[in-house]
């Protein structure tokens, strides 16, 4: 997972720092596993803009990711190792033994030939997923499951992971990505290891026009815009703007927006770290 730095040949070229991409082994996907993505440019079905600053953007296809790894009864083999444009983390091609193919996101260290399992009584090695009652304490884990067979909703994206620290009764208390430490049923699932491309964090677009090819338009600061258009807008000169809050005139830096009354804090045992 090496960055790849740019000479400063050109003023777009002096700060540029992106991905190698060496441990990709194919550079054409799997067709079967293609589904068309429509872009809306941020309108809703009446074209009305909704959401700021997206439009434009490279054209995409999206690859369908197994997330769920419930083909029990069969063992895998990685076939290639792939970049996917619509995540940050690497995806792995993997072909069953019954001739079934699915993509996975690749962990840390995976490579073609490796083969691997799910379901229960797998060993917990890199790659395999299995119920958390079944994963050794102390291991790194991504994929997680929040529910039992809804597939994957936790420590998706790139070099993300977290601990399973410990088990009490029919709960697995997990220390997450962000810090958060909280408890999952232990009939979820997990996927040992790492997830792959955890240098992502170190890229550097180098200039404004790869930020277009993402899809991404500049985003306007609130203290450049008039008093009618943003709470921090307006005032003489370069005025600071006051209190750092949205548009719709919501708190920002430190005032908390999850709802107390939402059903799920019970499992949560410490909240993150600001």
């Amino acid at each position: 997972m090496a960055i790849r730095k740019f000479k400063p040949v050109t003023p777009g070229t002096r700060h540029k720092a992106i991905s190698a991409f060496t441990e990709i082994t194919c550079d054409k996907p799997e067709k079967s596993l293609l589904a068309p993505i429509s872009k809306s440019g941020g309108r809703n079905d009446r074209g009305k803009m909704t959401m700021r600053y997206i439009g434009g953007g490279h054209k995409r296809m999206y690859r369908m990711i197994d997330f769920l790894r419930d083909k029990d009864n069969y063992t895998a083999t990685v076939k290639t190792i792939e970049y996917d444009p619509n995540r940050s983390a690497r995806i792995a091609l993997v072909l069953y033994a019954d001739g079934e193919k699915r993509y996975i996101i690749a962990p840390n260290g995976i490579k073609v030939g490796q083969v691997i399992a799910s379901g229960p009584g797998v060993a917990p090695e890199i790659g395999n997923t299995l119920p958390l009652s079944e994963i050794p304490l102390g291991t790194l884990v991504h994929n997680i499951e929040l529910r039992p067979g809804q597939g994957a909703a936790m420590a998706r994206s790139a070099g993300t992971y977290a601990q399973l620290t410990a088990r009490e009764g029919k709960h697995a208390i997990l220390k997450l990505p962000s810090s958060e430490i909280r408890m999952v049923l232990v009939t979820c699932r997990a996927t040992v290891g790492t997830v792959s491309n955890s240098d992502h964090n170190l890229e550097s677009f180098g200039k404004a026009g790869r930020n277009r090819w993402f899809g991404r338009r500049p985003r306007v600061r609130g203290v450049a815009m008039n008093p009618v258009d943003h709470p921090m807008g307006g005032g003489e000169g370069r005025a600071s703007g006051g209190h750092p809050r949205s548009r719709k005139g919501l708190l920002a830096k430190g005032y908390k927006t999850r709802n107390p009354k939402k059903t799920t804090k019970k499992f949560i045992i410490e909240r993150r770290k600001k």
